[in-house]
């Protein structure tokens, strides 16, 4: 699988209150809760341009990078979701996160898109990371 593209989102259902169906470009499926659901009436959003958002009756959007994080958790891929939490906290990209952690970009890209798992002991180095970034102050 080629982790450089950006993923995006082919289908968009809603399931009742408070919830969405949504089926990702990599084939990716998850049922996510979602309080934009609890207001829109039944079929009533749609995929925004280009399949990056969701778009509400209101007129709201709901970005897909928000919406891939909490696919990420109703998959069961915690560590993925606070892997990617972590790199868009601090703005770090592929690249970047490589070289701060000592590992290759291709790897962050498996981390953060959930077909590797993330070892306990990068979870841990991010902190680490964070409390020296905080510390230096």
């Amino acid at each position: 699988m080629n982790t450089d593209w950006m993923r995006t989102i082919k289908s968009v259902e809603p399931r009742g209150p408070g919830r969405l169906a949504l089926l990702w470009s990599d084939g990716t499926a998850a049922e996510i809760l979602s309080p934009e659901a609890d207001s829109a009436g039944e079929g009533s959003v749609e995929i925004g341009d280009w399949g990056h958002s969701l778009v509400w009756p209101n007129g709201s959007e709901t970005g897909a990078d928000r919406l891939w994080l909490e696919t990420l958790s109703a998959i069961g891929r915690c560590d993925a979701r606070a892997f990617l939490e972590w790199r868009i906290e601090h703005g770090l990209s592929l690249s970047r996160a490589g070289e701060e952690l000592g590992i290759a970009r291709r790897t962050v890209a498996n981390y953060s898109n959930g077909s590797q798992p993330v070892p306990k002991a990068i979870l841990l180095a991010c902190k680490g990371w964070t409390a020296q970034k905080a510390a230096a102050a």
